[in-house]
């Protein structure tokens, strides 16, 4: 199927465009499939704050038909010779970067995010696409010769099967795009199960295997609520499941996967830090407190959501950020310079204005209130300004809570040890930064941390493809961070091999191990 590519779109026309009024189905078998479950639910424009779409919600039977062509598909897929493979990768490599605008404008239109963010969204994405594409050397094992007398060993890395992944709304092409090319180039079968708040961009990403030469069945879509989600985990035919999202949701779906024998990486929640040294470039600090918090309208699970801010810089810090946060451009994310779009349901904005008003209550200083944003034209989108506390304390909920909007809370702390024991407490440890000058507080800090990401003067130290991504504590269930080696590892299984021929053999029957002469 050949896709055209759009530009980006203009103005309430462009926040509408491309098919008001559509359904989002499932992919199954190589084609787009009509369901049959009878259930549908509402895909909302975030900025306009009305439905644009159905998406068609899946019964256990559909999501079935879908394991089954995965599982028919998986023998000649697994095959296929891993060149052969990444070919296919190649080819898919080409058609995202050619479709690239088109897929940020789906992203845009359902998530709300501003286009140039979308557009880095598709990039990251496209990264792990690039990795995959080393499949081959990825793959190759060790080969020892001559473990003992006439006997030669190797190792190998085989494919699982089918593989499922459940990814969340606020990366509807990124997340996606950290499964399925390492999943697919090692050799697996995929059914993915994309939220349902922003769907399209899953069909996109099928449409464009398939014209990569993809065979039918090797990936699969099913969209779909809890009911697909409990299917995939209990369907006896489905090899590992890769999921990321909340952490309450993750630890369900860690234990339901791994009590029903399947592999399992549940990434989840986060409250990342930042922390200010007295002796950091406060205005570089600032540029990278501005894009970590707010970009996105803070909906990131690497978002910054609390400064900690070391010795007497802190006064420092709010004077200059309060009068950024205030003049953040907040608007239609096809709106050219716009800086935030609005967050993804009502229901986001009205909890988030909630944890405002406790952290008000609660006596969190609020320097910079978002709850009233209003943007022309589109006074019923689910806009929040950006907003900024100080004098945030442990014990309050705005502290405590992933709140996931473009909230940032200020927390004073008299020391650097201080610093840390407040990021050591914290349940999550998915990442951290560090703004200093000092190289050996640095190093310390890096090396002791006792969180999964770290970044040295970088905000937001989301790992490259080539690399893994993942964080520790209630950041992360399972024992394999997402794409990247750990990818690989994930998606394959381990098999140790030895030979010897008959000529080699000894004579006689052998009842203990041998002994390595």
């Amino acid at each position: 199927m050949s896709i055209t590519e759009e530009t980006r779109p203009t103005g309430a026309a462009g926040a509408a465009q491309a098919g008001a009024g559509y359904t989002v189905q499932h992919y199954i078998n190589g084609a787009r499939v009509e369901s049959k479950s009878g259930r549908a639910a509402d895909v909302f424009n975030p900025a306009l704050g009305v439905p644009v779409g159905k998406v068609v919600l899946a019964d256990e039977s559909e999501v079935d038909a879908a394991v089954a062509a995965a599982k028919a598909a998986f023998p000649a897929w697994s095959q296929t010779p891993p060149v052969a493979r990444a070919r296919v990768m190649f080819r898919f490599l080409q058609l995202m970067q050619e479709h690239r605008k088109e897929l940020a404008a789906h992203i845009v239109r359902e998530h709300g995010k501003v286009f140039d963010d979308a557009l880095g969204e598709v990039a990251r994405g496209i990264d792990v696409i690039e990795f995959a594409t080393g499949m081959p050397q990825l793959l190759k094992g060790e080969y020892t010769e001559q473990v003992s007398r006439g006997i030669d060993a190797w190792s190998i890395r085989q494919p699982l099967g089918v593989c499922a992944g459940i990814t969340p709304f606020n990366f509807p092409a990124m997340v996606p795009l950290w499964m399925i090319p390492v999943a697919l180039a090692a050799g697996n079968s995929f059914v993915l199960k994309p939220s349902e708040r922003d769907p399209s961009a899953s069909l996109m990403l099928a449409d464009l295997l398939t014209e990569a030469g993809l065979p039918e069945g090797v990936f699969n879509v099913v969209q779909g609520d809890k009911v697909a989600v409990d299917r995939l985990l209990q369907h006896p035919d489905v090899e590992a499941v890769s999921f990321v999202g909340s952490t309450p949701v993750a630890q369900y779906i860690y234990s339901t996967g791994t009590a029903a024998g399947k592999r399992v990486q549940a990434l989840g929640g986060a409250k990342n830090h930042m922390v200010v040294m007295p002796d950091a470039d406060l205005d570089k600090c600032c540029d990278a407190l501005m894009g970590a918090a707010y970009g996105s309208a803070g909906e990131r699970c690497m978002a910054i959501s609390v400064a900690v801010a070391v010795g007497d810089v802190g006064d420092k810090l709010i004077e200059k950020l309060s009068p950024r946060v205030k003049s953040i451009k907040i608007a239609e994310g096809n709106v050219e310079g716009a800086e935030m779009g609005p967050v993804v349901t009502a229901a986001a904005k009205a909890r988030i204005d909630e944890l405002i008003g406790t952290g008000v209550d609660q006596n969190a200083v609020l320097v910079v209130d978002g709850r009233d944003a209003k943007i022309d034209g589109y006074e019923d989108g689910f806009f929040c300004g950006g907003t900024l506390f100080d004098k945030v304390t442990p014990e309050m909920e705005i502290y405590k809570e992933e709140i996931f909007g473009p909230v940032l809370c200020v927390v004073r702390v008299p020391d650097l040890k201080s610093a840390v024991e407040l990021i050591e407490s914290n349940p999550y440890g998915n990442g951290v930064a560090l703004f200093t000058s000092d190289g050996g507080v640095a190093r310390e800090f890096t090396h002791n941390i006792n969180v999964g990401m770290v970044g040295v003067n970088v905000p937001l130290p989301v790992p490259m493809a080539f690399n893994s991504f993942g964080g520790w504590k209630a950041s992360l269930f399972g024992d394999h961070h997402i794409y990247g080696p750990e990818g690989v590892r994930f998606y394959t299984r381990h098999k140790a091999a030895m030979q010897r021929w008959p000529d080699s053999i000894a004579k006689g029957a052998e009842f203990a191990f041998p002994e390595m002469k």
